[in-house]
């Protein structure tokens, strides 16, 4: 999104349309053998963990050890799901 300079330059834009759409028909597929509250939480966790390190080392954002504590809150809190999702 930041590439894109707000949908005006139109190769950052396409990729950024098909990323998503990439991202929903994944999801959508991963739904047919995951549950909702544990397919979602992870791709949003995972998507979170890989924007911050994207934005870390490609955009050089500052990448403080409360971002990175908080990363890892996100994170763990996704395993805690998917394990709670997997006992009964």
């Amino acid at each position: 999104m930041k590439l894109s300079g707000g949908c005006t330059k139109l190769v950052p834009t396409g990729l950024m349309g098909l990323f998503y759409c990439t991202y929903f028909f994944l999801l959508t597929v991963a739904l047919k053998r995951i549950q909702l509250s544990i397919a979602y939480p992870i791709c949003c966790g995972a998507g979170v963990a890989l924007i911050a390190g994207i934005g870390a080392v490609y955009f050089r954002e500052s990448f403080t050890p409360l971002k990175v504590i908080g990363t890892l809150a996100i994170v763990g809190g996704v395993i805690a799901l998917n394990i709670a999702g997997t006992t009964r």
